[in-house]
C-alpha cells in the first residue's frame, strides 16, 4: 500500500497547528505568545545576534521580527545595541530571562500533554522521521 502523500503533508500541518494553538494559548497565562517566547529562546541562543539572524531562526521576515523586537523592547524584554555597522545586536534584560524561564516552565507540560499519546519509542521514531525530511534545509 502506497502512503498518500497528500494526506501526510496536511497531517503534519495538523499537528504542527494544534502544537502551535496548544502552546499559544498556554503561554498566554505567563503574558506572552508563542512568537514572542520563540524569539526570546533564538535571542538567548544567539546573544547579540543581528536581526536577520534571528528572523532566519524564528522563521520570519527580517520586517516582521523588526516589528516583534520593537513591541519586546517597548515590554523591557530586550535591548538593542548598535554593532558593526547598521548592524543592531540583541540581548534578553533580567524580565526578558523571568519571561522566557515562565515560558519553559509552561511548555514543558504542554508538550508533555501533546506527544502523551505516543510512548517514547514512537517519539524517537517520529524525530528521526523528521529529522530525515528536514536534513537538506537551511539553519534555523
Amino acid at each position: 500500500m502506497t502512503t498518500n502523500l497528500e494526506v501526510l503533508g496536511q497531517t503534519i500541518k495538523r499537528a504542527q497547528y494544534r502544537n502551535h494553538r496548544t502552546m499559544d494559548a498556554a503561554l498566554q497565562d505567563v503574558g506572552i505568545s508563542l512568537v514572542q517566547w520563540d524569539a526570546l529562546r533564538a535571542i538567548e541562543r544567539m546573544p547579540h545576534a543581528s536581526g536577520h539572524d534571528l528572523a532566519v531562526a524564528t522563521f520570519q521576515s527580517d520586517q516582521s521580527f523588526g516589528t516583534l523586537a520593537n513591541r519586546l523592547l517597548a515590554r523591557g524584554l530586550i535591548t538593542r545595541s548598535s554593532g558593526r555597522g547598521r548592524r543592531l545586536e540583541h540581548a534578553l534584560t533580567d524580565a526578558g530571562r523571568a519571561a522566557l524561564q515562565d515560558g519553559y516552565r509552561v511548555a514543558s507540560g504542554v508538550l508533555d500533554e501533546l506527544f502523551a499519546p505516543l510512548d517514547e519509542d514512537r517519539r524517537a521514531a517520529l524525530l528521526e522521521a523528521l529529522q530525515a525530511l528536514t536534513a537538506d534545509a537551511p539553519p534555523a
